[in-house]
């Protein structure tokens, strides 16, 4: 399968628009869409939102060139600045600058509507959680990984990002289930004590077999 195109963030203040957790959900949904511009009653309807509450949020990603908006004959809509196969990430520089600050602050939110989404999913007693067709999960590890590991890992993160951003028919939607998918992979300072190899069973005295007399 092809890598899909991503396209970079990496200037603080274009990074900083995206701190807004609904600002997030407009352009996860627009990217969602594959490139169909939607009405903004259209695009609140799958946020779930009223339309009302919308239009400052998509001025302020429109004038920044973070969505695109175009006047039709049925009215305004607005699609993803990215195309069908692509979409929208951010370039970090790890340290005092304030790139970081500005992704720091795009993590926290996105968290935040990952915590929101999964608490409604957990209210609805039809949320499948079990099988494979799961559709809710929540979870936490840690562990040593080598270098290889970390590529397997963010190989398979990057494969979860292609299907949920695969081009849709046009009728996907009627026979699919609308979802999010939020993850935080970072290293960790403390070095706690590496896992013991698994040891080896004791050896066991050799049995003896004793004779029918033996008592």
């Amino acid at each position: 399968m092809a890598r899909r195109t991503r396209m970079h963030l990496e200037d603080p203040a274009e990074i900083g628009l995206l701190a807004s957790p609904t600002r997030i959900e407009i352009v996860d949904t627009l990217e969602a869409t594959g490139g169909v511009a939607l009405s903004v009653a259209e695009l609140a309807q799958r946020l779930g939102r009223a339309a009302d509450g919308l239009y400052y949020h998509l001025r302020q990603l429109a004038d920044a060139g973070l969505v695109e908006e175009h006047d039709t004959p049925d009215g305004r809509r607005y699609r993803s600045r990215v195309r069908a196969g692509e979409r929208l990430s951010l370039r970090y520089k790890p340290g005092a600058t304030a790139n970081a600050e500005a992704v720091a602050r795009v993590a926290a939110s996105a968290l935040r509507v990952a915590e929101r989404d999964f608490r409604r999913a957990l209210a609805d007693p039809a949320t499948v959680v079990e099988g494979p067709h799961r559709e809710l999960w929540a979870a936490r590890g840690k562990g040593w990984v080598n270098r290889d590991d970390l590529a397997e890992i963010n190989t398979l993160l990057a494969r979860l990002m292609d299907l949920l951003q695969q081009p849709r028919g046009e009728h996907d939607e009627d026979d699919g289930r609308f979802v999010a998918l939020a993850w935080v992979l970072a290293p960790l300072e403390g070095q706690p004590a590496r896992r013991a190899a698994a040891e080896k069973p004791a050896r066991r005295a050799p049995s003896v077999k004793r004779s029918p007399r033996a008592r």
